[in-house]
């Protein structure tokens, strides 16, 4: 019933997300945004590469709710790029690599805008470098939570969706740098884990 492109059709479980439904949520984690800022200024630091299009996604909504004048958020944009994933396993390590100098982060107030929150433990290992650079806030937007028992417990300021401990793909939300292209956000079939493998 949804347009997957075919390359991609054998190597999904199924689609857990459709892309309407992400818009729309998206659209109300805007407006909760915009009304608990007030009027900034606000940095919003997008995660690379998983998280650009839930960025893109978000910015636009904030900037159409500055421009019909219901609220006015001063934003900039900043980005950062992390590396914690080898297949469908965390490596159990946090590498931010690609970032400029982050020392622009002092004294400002930002929202960090991330694609998923797995354990929470790569979050709560970046929110601790980013402490060190003394922001006055931080405020962490995160389109989706997995439920999984291998949790830290760590929960985002605001959350798009709570999924089960599948690996998903689709959204920008990649494996191995496939299926970023998907517009929904769906569950990878063991014939793509196997297909897309390093």
């Amino acid at each position: 019933m949804f347009c997957i492109p075919k390359h991609y059709e054998n190597d999904v479980e199924s689609i857990l997300i459709p892309k309407g439904l992400i818009t729309d949520r998206i659209e109300r984690l805007a407006r909760n945004i915009c009304c608990d800022v007030g009027k900034g200024p606000l940095v919003g630091l997008c995660v690379l590469k998983g998280g650009y299009q839930f960025f893109g996604d978000l910015m636009d909504r904030i900037r159409t709710i500055n421009a019909s004048g219901e609220n006015s958020v001063q934003m900039s944009v900043d980005f950062i790029r992390l590396k914690s994933y080898e297949d469908d396993h965390s490596s159990g390590e946090v590498k931010i690599i690609g970032s400029d100098d982050l020392s622009s982060l002092t004294g400002k107030y930002f929202i960090f805008k991330q694609d998923i929150v797995d354990t929470g433990a790569t979050m709560q290992k970046l929110l601790n470098t980013l402490t060190k650079f003394k922001p006055a806030s931080i405020k962490v937007a995160s389109l989706l939570v997995k439920r999984t028992p291998r949790s830290t417990g760590y929960r985002p300021d605001y959350i798009g969706f709570e999924i089960p401990d599948k690996f998903v793909v689709g959204y920008a939300l990649d494996y191995n740098e496939y299926f970023r292209d998907l517009n929904h956000i769906c569950i990878i079939s063991e014939t793509g884990k196997k297909k897309y493998a390093v």
